[in-house]
């Protein structure tokens, strides 16, 4: 199986699984939890993309985020780039405002600290009533919006409050010297031809990061090692590879 065919089909499985999953992802549950002192499933999942992202960077939003498979659906809607620069730190400001909240929670909160990885679900089930589709089709418009209004994956660029977690996961593991996930390349054979930058769906400028004689790999925080870049280069200018270097 080739690999853009495996990748979406995962994406497309766990978007399709995300009514079951959505409040193992919830940013509202883990509040809910911190100020009961509940370590709750979201807390969890948050705290393992913050460790994998070590060694894995944002691999989860390219193979596996059920809402980055949202995102990949709209791009019908707007396939256009959204644009990038400043408005790619809106998502940090946003993490850093919630995390605060999070903590502050937890130092309010009474009790002993219990583990309940299936907090405020049925049985581990998220969505198992018909009420609750209601919250479920709010967050799917809460996605959508963005995209019809910026283009693809805008979401993943401006709002989400996963993302800094794998994100400075990785630069945490780079710093520590930890074997990781890279996109390697051989700029020499590079032709410019730009296919690259056409099949990315976070629209980065591959084809320039790749022209950047600093480095000998593809070194972007908005980087979701799709792979897609990879598997279109007609020269086999990108490779993946795990090293500490």
């Amino acid at each position: 199986m080739k690999l853009q065919t495996f990748r979406k089909f995962l994406i497309t499985f766990s978007m399709l699984l995300f009514p079951i999953t959505i409040y193992y992802f919830s940013p509202y549950l883990i509040i809910m939890a911190a100020m009961q002192h509940i370590i709750n499933g979201s807390f969890i999942v948050f705290t393992l993309m913050f460790i994998l992202g070590m060694f894995f960077g944002r691999l989860w939003c390219g193979f596996l985020c059920p809402t980055g498979g949202l995102s990949e659906c709209f791009e019908c809607f707007s396939p256009k780039s959204p644009k990038q620069g400043w408005r790619n730190y809106l998502k940090y400001g946003i993490w850093v405002l919630w995390l605060s909240g999070v903590i502050i929670c937890n130092v309010l909160g009474k009790g002993d600290y219990t583990i309940q990885p299936f907090f405020m679900t049925d049985h581990g089930i998220s969505i198992s009533n018909i009420y609750s589709y209601v919250i479920y089709y709010g967050i799917v418009i809460l996605f959508l919006i963005p995209v019809i209004i910026h283009g693809k994956r805008a979401n993943c660029h401006y709002i989400c409050w996963m993302a800094p977690f794998m994100i400075m996961g990785y630069k945490a593991g780079r710093l520590l010297h930890l074997p990781q996930l890279k996109i390697k390349t051989k700029r020499e054979n590079c032709i410019g031809c730009g296919a690259c930058n056409k099949m990315c769906p976070m629209s980065l400028d591959v084809k320039n990061l790749v022209a950047d004689v600093k480095r000998d790999e593809l070194r972007n925080a908005e980087c979701i090692f799709c792979g897609e870049c990879i598997s279109t280069c007609p020269k086999k200018v990108l490779n993946y590879k795990i090293t500490n270097k």
